[in-house]
């Protein structure tokens, strides 16, 4: 995992901020605001939220809704050349996806000191007895992604 200072790409920014207004769409129905958009060259190919109070799912974190959808749309599991854009560092469930789908590159925005599974707290992306490890950059436009949650959080006390 690299989670220090980026150089990040218009296209790094273009597609967080497409992250953020799925993060922003959560709020609709209750939902922690998490918005992950999976990028395959220039193209946005698919897109989640959390929807676990939608759905009254567990499993329907945005990472695993995006990456249902980006499966969907390549015709396989195995979501080669892609970059999964999420608001928040994934957690231990939505790390194990992203191992298994095979995505190769994970840019997300804020870490999560509490429940991070991409090096926060644990590092199930890095594993190195897993057969895939993506490359994992964190931080970008990590403010305006904390934010959000802050401010949802910060509602609810």
């Amino acid at each position: 995992m690299n989670n220090g200072a980026e150089n990040w790409s218009d296209a790094d920014a273009h597609f967080m901020a497409l992250a953020i207004e799925q993060a922003q769409g959560a709020l609709a129905h209750d939902d922690v605001p998490i918005g992950a958009v999976v990028a395959l060259g220039d193209d946005a190919i698919a897109v989640g939220r959390n929807e676990r109070e939608l759905l009254q799912d567990p499993t329907a974190h945005a990472e695993v809704l995006a990456l249902r959808r980006a499966a969907e749309a390549v015709g396989s599991w195995r979501v080669l050349g892609a970059t999964l854009y999420v608001t928040l560092e994934p957690c231990s469930m939505c790390a194990g996806a992203i191992v298994l789908s095979r995505i190769p590159h994970v840019v997300y925005g804020a870490s999560d000191p509490k429940a991070g599974a991409c090096g926060s707290v644990l590092d199930i992306t890095g594993e190195p007895r897993f057969n895939h490890r993506p490359d994992v950059r964190g931080g970008l436009m990590a403010d305006a992604c904390g934010e959000l949650l802050r401010a949802f959080f910060a509602a609810r006390r």
